[in-house]
C-alpha cells in the first residue's frame, strides 16, 4: 500500500499550492520575503518606521459550522473571507493594522479545485484589508473528515504603537455607542441556525435562503482606520459570537454599562426570519437573539458624544451605515437595553 491508496494524494497537493501561489500573489507587498511554498512565511518591519515602541498584535479564529451550509450549496469561494475578517476585525479592536494572514485548510479528501476556491476569498480578505496572505498548511486526513468536508481557519498578525492601543481605559460615562452594519449572521450562531433553517432552498426575496446566509463577514478594518485618522476611537468590539451582551462590556471594566437604545437601527429581515423559526418551537426569546447574533450590528465603536454624529456620517460615506446606538453608563460591566419591543414579524 502507497500514500494515496491509504487516502492522501500528494499530486492533488502539489496542485492546489500552485493555485494558492498564484491567488497570494495579488496579496503581497515589498515586505514580504517570499513566496508560498516555503517552510515560513517571512515578513520584514523594516519598512514600518516612526513608531515609539511597535507592538505585535495576533488573533486566531476559524469560520465553524457556517461551512456546513456552504458544503451543501457547493459555493465555497465566500467563507475564505469570513475566516479572514473574523481574525482581523479582531485584531482591529485594538487599534491594530494587520500585516498579514495565515490559513489552515483541513479536509477528508483533497479536491485543488474546491481548495482552490476556498483560498480565494481569503486572497480577496486579505486584499481588502492590506494584508498580506503570507503562507498555511493544507491538510488532509482520510478518515477523519468525510469526504466532501473541508475545515478552514485562520492567524493574523498586526501592528500597533503601544501608545496607540486601545484597551477601553479612556472610555467614560455618557460616550455614544456608534454601531456600524453587518452584512447578516456573518460566522456566529450557525449551530442555531442550521437547526432552526435545514431547508436551504427556501425563499428568501427571491433567492435561496442559504446564499442569504452565506453573504460574508463584513471587513471593517479600512473604514475605521481612516475614522481614527479623524475622531478619538475609545473603544472597538467586534460582534460574534455571545453577540452583544458577551462582546460590547468586553471594550469596557466593570464599572460600566452598555445602555442600548432598542429600535435606534432597522433589525435586518434575515434576523427576522431566524428569530421567527425559533419562536415556532418555543417563547420568543430577545435575549437570546441579542445574545447569540449581530441582530445588523457588526461592530460597535465609543467615541466622545460630540464626535458621534461626523463618525457616522463618514462611516455612511464610505458605504458602511452607522448609527448612535446607545451610550455608556454607569453599571456593573453589562449591557442593558432600552424599550425593548419584538421586532415586526415575530
Amino acid at each position: 500500500m502507497n500514500y494515496k491508496q491509504a487516502g492522501v494524494n500528494i499530486e492533488e497537493g502539489y496542485r492546489a499550492v500552485s493555485k494558492y501561489r498564484e491567488l497570494a500573489a495579488g496579496t503581497m507587498n515589498s515586505a514580504v520575503l517570499n513566496s508560498i511554498g516555503g517552510f515560513a512565511g517571512l515578513f520584514s518591519l523594516a519598512a514600518f518606521k516612526g513608531m515609539e515602541e511597535p507592538v505585535l498584535v495576533s488573533g486566531a479564529d476559524g469560520v465553524g459550522t457556517k461551512l456546513d451550509v456552504a458544503f451543501r450549496l457547493k459555493k465555497y469561494n465566500t467563507v475564505g473571507i469570513d475566516c479572514v475578517a473574523m481574525c482581523v476585525n479582531d485584531i482591529l479592536c485594538q487599534g491594530a493594522s494587520p500585516l498579514f494572514f495565515l490559513d489552515y485548510l483541513a479536509c477528508g479528501k483533497l479536491d485543488a479545485d474546491v481548495a482552490a476556491e476556498i483560498v480565494k476569498g481569503v486572497a480577496v480578505g486579505c486584499r481588502e484589508t492590506g494584508c498580506s496572505l503570507l503562507g498555511g498548511e493544507t491538510a488532509e486526513m482520510p478518515g477523519f473528515y468525510g469526504e466532501g468536508v473541508y475545515d478552514v481557519a485562520g492567524f493574523a498578525v498586526g501592528l500597533v504603537d503601544r501608545k496607540n492601543i486601545i484597551d477601553g481605559s479612556a472610555i467614560r460615562e455618557g460616550d455614544s455607542l456608534i454601531g456600524i452594519a453587518s452584512s447578516g449572521p456573518h460566522s456566529s450562531g450557525f449551530s442555531l441556525i442550521r437547526k432552526v433553517l435545514p431547508d436551504l432552498e427556501e425563499d428568501f426575496g427571491g433567492m435561496p435562503i442559504g446564499y442569504a446566509l452565506l453573504e460574508p463577514t463584513r471587513l471593517y478594518v479600512k473604514p475605521i482606520l481612516a475614522l481614527m485618522e479623524r475622531v478619538r476611537v475609545k473603544g472597538m468590539a467586534h460582534i460574534t459570537g455571545g453577540g452583544f451582551y458577551e462582546n460590547i462590556p468586553r471594550m469596557f471594566n466593570q464599572s460600566l454599562d452598555a445602555v442600548i437604545n432598542h429600535g435606534s437601527w432597522q433589525i435586518p429581515p434575515i434576523f427576522i426570519r431566524i428569530a421567527t423559526a425559533i419562536a415556532a418551537d418555543r417563547v420568543y426569546d430577545e435575549r437570546l437573539m441579542f445574545n447569540t447574533f449581530n441582530m445588523g450590528i457588526g461592530f460597535v465603536l465609543v467615541v466622545a458624544p460630540e464626535d458621534a454624529k461626523s463618525s457616522i456620517g463618514f462611516l455612511s460615506d464610505m458605504n458602511f451605515p452607522a448609527w448612535e446606538i446607545g451610550r455608556v453608563a454607569a453599571g456593573t460591566g453589562t449591557v442593558r437595553f432600552t424599550h425593548l419591543s419584538h421586532p415586526s414579524g415575530v
